[in-house]
């Protein structure tokens, strides 16, 4: 049987208003495309996109709850067709890890899979949600005063939320952040990876956190700290993380046979990586993303980690842009306080042949989904 898919704008000042819209969904009654409901550029030329992308109006499997476009995607985006127990698995199973259902607030896009897990895991819970108004961005006085509702409102109740790391990292850089922080049972944080020494901050200050990876794909997160959710499966072939489980979506709307679906029941990501002897997935950065220069093949991630590490730098990115001699030239950007001599003299211990031929400080990295870089918009900087 078949549908029609809906659009499902969801408006920034208040998202929970489309609880009732994704219960119907998750309950097999509609299909909906959630799409970004805010009055900027932006916004409108992404929903329009996405609208005439993934097909709305047209015939769907009426087996499908959402059509939830991959965050990071650039030119056409991949619309990844989620049912109804795709979803509500992943929701059981993160439950399961947290140790119990719990009161969420809602600190992300809701129009991303991490954001409509949010709203999803609590209507599971047969929760009301708390939602942050993002329309202006991540506010710490309002994230403050949120959790602290959350909190008053739910008292010997269990209190989540999920961030991404460039959240994390400007709420940990005020008193006023660290208080709300210290408020939740757990914090997920996903769309990048999350640096060790923020995590053992984190860990001192009493501030619980959770590293997941995951993708649209997946319904979210499917893997907590490197082990995988319960029912989710992970392998690693030939360098590249596959995902497998209850939660993993049933192809693309637009790419009906596309070939990361090509495993019955697994997803094989864009990612590498390795599963070590304890069972515990370490991801190295994305295939694709991997720059060849004079011939040397390097993971723009191992870069990025050895900046991150610096203490005055938030954010980065590493990539490689053509070059007459060496194929691709390393170059870079990143956000934070430090001057580029400072970053180069903290890459000091790296091979030669990995430091950036050229580092700039900007003061915000382009992105295409929460927390995620574009790196297409990164190199646009030096060509």
């Amino acid at each position: 049987m078949t549908r029609l898919l809906e659009p499902l704008y969801i408006n920034p000042h208040c998202p929970e208003a489309v609880l009732d819209d994704l219960e119907q969904a998750i309950a097999g009654q509609r299909t909906l495309l959630p799409l970004p409901g805010g009055h900027e550029h932006h916004d409108r030329s992404r929903a329009m996109l996405l609208r005439n992308s993934q097909r709305v109006g047209k015939q769907i499997d009426s087996d499908i709850a959402l059509v939830v476009a991959t965050s990071g995607s650039t030119g056409t985006p991949k619309g990844a067709l989620l049912s109804p127990s795709n979803l509500v698995s992943s929701a059981d199973a993160t439950h399961r890890v947290l140790g119990g259902e719990g009161n969420w607030l809602l600190a992300m896009p809701a129009h991303h899979i991490a954001g409509i897990q949010v709203l999803i895991r609590s209507l599971i819970a047969g929760v009301q949600p708390l939602c942050l108004d993002l329309s202006q961005g991540f506010d710490i006085p309002e994230f403050l005063r949120s959790a602290q509702e959350l909190c008053d409102s739910t008292p010997g109740e269990r209190r989540y939320t999920a961030l991404t790391p460039m959240q994390l990292l400007k709420a940990l850089d005020s008193l006023s952040g660290i208080e709300a922080l210290r408020l939740f049972d757990h914090i997920l944080i996903g769309g990048a990876e999350l640096r060790t020494d923020v995590r053992r901050s984190a860990h001192n200050l009493g501030i619980n956190l959770i590293s997941t990876y995951g993708s649209s794909e997946t319904s979210g997160g499917c893997v907590y700290d490197g082990h995988p959710l319960p029912g989710a499966r992970l392998k690693v072939e030939a360098g590249r993380i596959f995902l497998g489980g209850p939660m993993v979506a049933h192809g693309y709307r637009n790419h009906p046979h596309h070939e990361a679906f090509a495993q019955p029941g697994w997803f094989a990501t864009s990612d590498g990586g390795v599963i070590d002897s304890s069972g515990t997935l370490h991801v190295h950065g994305r295939l694709d993303a991997v720059i060849d220069s004079g011939g040397l093949k390097l993971h723009p991630e191992v870069v990025e980690r050895q900046i991150l590490e610096h203490p005055k730098v938030s954010a980065a990115c590493i990539v490689g842009v053509p070059d007459p001699r060496l194929g691709q030239r390393i170059v870079g950007a990143y956000q934070g306080e430090a001057t580029p001599d400072e970053v180069y003299e903290h890459l000091c211990e790296l091979p030669r042949w990995q430091i950036p031929k050229e580092l700039r400080r900007v003061t915000q990295l382009p992105l295409t989904g929460p927390g995620k870089i574009d790196r297409q918009a990164v190199a646009g900087f030096f060509c």
